[in-house]
């Protein structure tokens, strides 16, 4: 495995990070606790020190919280998020601080959390959803502040809006935030533009989720693909939209001249091949997930013409709504 700086935070984490949403039993149907419970095992073993959860992510903070408890000596990092008070996801424009993170929905969102989990601190506390609206507004950065003093949180960090890269240049810019996690993938390429080269200026960390695009970028997803009724990807790939996916990924499996088996690594070190990434969190629910996942970070970049290739893939949709 090899790490990376998380900005100028000091923080060095894995390429390969490991996102927890999928191991919650809560949207994502076929995840169970011990299956998950190896999946994060194997994953440490194999050098993984950031794992991604969320208060709103079902049984995923205790699960993470039982597994980092056991790996006495092993320092793994362990990123929360504390969901907006007024439960709107994303964030429009014209809310105020304090309908979303006041400071005392923030303490006692973090004290649950920390009592789920059974640690005593986390290394990361992110916002799930962010609008740069509130840079300089309410009594969050005080309290993070309060936070970091008393030795709960390490960094601070917020969550981006799906596919809104840019709703964060004023926080990234104000020295307020140490991370950043974003929507960063093959298809999603908006982050480039100005995101990226903000955090890279201003040492923000960059963790990237959804670089899979929830799966669409595995070539596991044909026209043919359905999910059961209750799991949330049953929506966001509904009506045409496997058969769009597919159409998609073939393509960029004929213009690279990869074998369709290949394209989740290959969308790995897309992600991986910018600099100003410190980690990305595919979701791992298994032992076999977690040994094809990390084995990507070999040191083994994609070539400038693999990388031209696939800036022609940009496709701008969002299948959140």
């Amino acid at each position: 495995m090899r790490y990376r700086e998380l900005g100028r935070s000091g923080v060095r984490v894995s390429e390969i990070g490991y996102g927890a949403w999928g191991i919650g039993e809560s949207s994502w149907v076929g995840a169970t606790e011990d299956e998950s419970v190896r999946a994060l095992h194997r994953a440490i073993d194999l050098g993984v020190n950031f794992i991604d959860t969320a208060r709103g992510y079902g049984e995923s903070e205790r699960i993470v919280g039982r597994v980092v408890r056991e790996r006495v000596g092993d320092e793994v990092g362990v990123a929360t998020k504390v969901p907006p008070k007024n439960g709107v996801w994303p964030a429009p424009d014209g809310l105020d601080p304090a309908e979303t993170f006041p400071g005392e929905h923030i303490r006692r969102s973090l004290e649950t959390s920390l009592r789920t989990s059974g640690l005593d601190h986390f290394d990361v506390l992110q916002f799930h959803v962010w609008n740069d609206d509130w840079v300089g507004r309410g009594d969050w950065l005080e309290t993070i502040a309060d936070l970091k003093k008393e030795g709960k949180v390490r960094l601070f960090g917020v969550s981006l809006n799906d596919h809104q890269p840019d709703s964060a240049l004023a926080l990234v810019r104000s020295g307020a935030v140490d991370s950043v996690q974003v929507i960063f993938n093959i298809f999603d390429q908006a982050p480039t533009d100005a995101l990226l080269p903000a955090c890279e200026e201003h040492g923000v960390g960059v963790i990237v989720r959804v670089a899979l695009d929830e799966g669409g970028l595995t070539g596991r997803i044909t026209a043919d693909t359905t999910f059961p009724d209750d799991d949330w990807r049953n929506r966001y790939f509904r009506d045409d939209r496997p058969a769009q996916v597919e159409q998609r990924v073939a393509a960029i499996v004929a213009d690279l001249g990869i074998a369709p088996d290949e394209i989740a690594e290959t969308a790995l070190r897309f992600v991986l091949s910018s600099p100003a990434v410190s980690t990305v969190i595919p979701g791992m629910r298994t032992v076999r997930n977690v040994e094809r996942n990390t084995a990507v970070s070999d040191g083994t970049p994609l070539t400038a013409d693999q990388l031209a290739a696939l800036a022609k893939h940009r496709w701008q949709r969002n299948f959140y709504s």
